[in-house]
């Protein structure tokens, strides 16, 4: 293989007479390259993306969601225990949930109202504990106007601040002689958060259960559903169906956060399929130019090539040598282009030097996140097409016959 491996070398890179060759060789490897470091940046940036979107939803979501097919779903100290006791379970709370008008000094405006138990829903709720004001125990506060806990956006939109006070309008109300009067709960702001998400800080306002029962005017204990935390989110569904059947209640069945949010993840799959697809084509384009060097190369050395065979080396020898030859630029176009692509990739994750709009996606500047399987997969994929790029022109220069090509120099 010695000798292979450096007439390979020798034919690729030619200095005298081939300079043109050379040069061709080399627009191969930066074209290889090029191609490795943008699939290695998309897939980190995209990579990066679904993760944080995928943080910051759980992070006010749970993992899975416990409902009831029952017309009434009441709390049950019982039930919660034996979910709470099943392998897997970190954490659960239940809650209730329902539209509602949440108005305040600058006007009114939508929310998504829910009640908590304030003792066991930051275990569940990974965002309520890192609140930037207040705290989640608040909402427990005896003192004044039940607390209530919203995002900052819909805190500036109202023009509310900590110890704000805000009226909360349910959609069930009371009728009287006048007709339909409205429920309306005044409520004391307590604690602030942002999430990041346009849907959660502006539209999302959270109160104890005992306070949410009477905003939406449910008596009883009845609760929308149990929200559970899990050890691992991307196995909630079978924690969830073992914590099940262990409560005996054929009644109950449970959403996971995938499910809930299966048209999102999708999406963000096949956008990122598509990137990688858009950008191995320019990969596939520089092993293309590796057979236009190839081919051009085989053309200039038949005669050297008919002498090599002449002198012993066999077809098999000659194949070789084009193969190396193609392997060596993919191997340094694959090696080259990831350096190329983790420096980049490290640089936008120290520096954050690309700034993103605010208010319009999830985060202000580009997120990174590197799976070293798609690097490593990345790279060999490069390699493997510059290799089989090779099987053409090698086998052409492998077809030479050393009497008619000597006889016609």
């Amino acid at each position: 293989m010695r000798f292979e491996l450096f007439v390979a070398r020798r034919y690729l890179f030619a200095r005298r007479g081939q300079a043109f060759i050379s040069v061709i060789s080399w627009l191969s490897v930066a074209g290889v390259a090029l191609g490795v470091a943008s699939l290695i940046v998309v897939m980190g940036v995209m990579n990066g993306f679904t993760t944080d979107l995928r943080d910051k939803i759980i992070g006010m979501a749970a993992h899975a969601v416990v409902y009831s097919s029952e017309p009434v779903f009441e709390e049950d100290a019982a039930l919660e225990e034996t979910l709470r006791s099943a392998p897997g379970i970190v954490g659960l709370t239940p809650f209730i949930h329902s539209g509602a008008l949440l108005s305040g000094r600058a006007g009114g405006s939508g929310v998504y109202l829910r009640g908590v138990d304030p003792k066991n829903a930051a275990a569940v709720l990974g965002g309520l504990k890192n609140m930037t004001r207040g705290k989640v125990e608040d909402l427990d506060d005896p003192e004044g106007l039940p607390g209530i806990i919203i995002g900052e956006v819909l805190a500036d939109k109202l023009a509310v601040g900590m110890g704000g006070r805000v009226n909360v309008m349910a959609p069930s109300g009371r009728q009287s002689a006048a007709g339909f009067t409205p429920r309306i709960t005044p409520f004391r702001v307590v604690g602030l958060f942002r999430i990041g998400l346009a849907d959660y800080d502006g539209a999302l306002a959270f109160v104890n259960l005992p306070n949410a029962r009477e905003a939406l005017g449910r008596p009883g204990r009845g609760v929308s559903g149990i929200e559970t935390a899990v050890s691992d989110v991307y196995a909630a569904g079978d924690i969830l169906r073992n914590a099940l059947a262990r409560t005996g209640r054929p009644d109950l069945y449970a959403r996971t956060w995938q499910e809930m949010n299966a048209n999102l993840f999708a999406a963000l799959t096949l956008e990122k399929a598509a990137m990688a697809v858009i950008l191995t084509l320019v990969v596939l384009v520089g092993s293309f130019s590796v057979v236009t060097a190839l081919v051009m190369l085989v053309m200039e050395k038949t005669r050297d090539i008919a002498v090599l065979m002449s002198m012993g080396a066999d077809a098999g020898k000659v194949r070789r040598i084009f193969m190396l030859q193609g392997l060596l630029i993919g191997l340094m176009g694959a090696a080259t282009g990831s350096a190329l692509g983790l420096g980049c990739c490290m640089l936008l994750k120290r520096y954050k030097f690309i700034e993103l709009p605010r208010g319009v996606y999830s985060l202000d500047y580009l997120p990174v996140l590197l799976h070293w399987q798609e690097v490593l997969l990345t790279g060999g994929g490069a390699v493997l097409l510059c290799f089989l790029a090779t099987l053409y022109p090698a086998g052409r220069a492998a077809g030479i016959e050393p009497v008619e090509a000597l006889r016609h120099e």
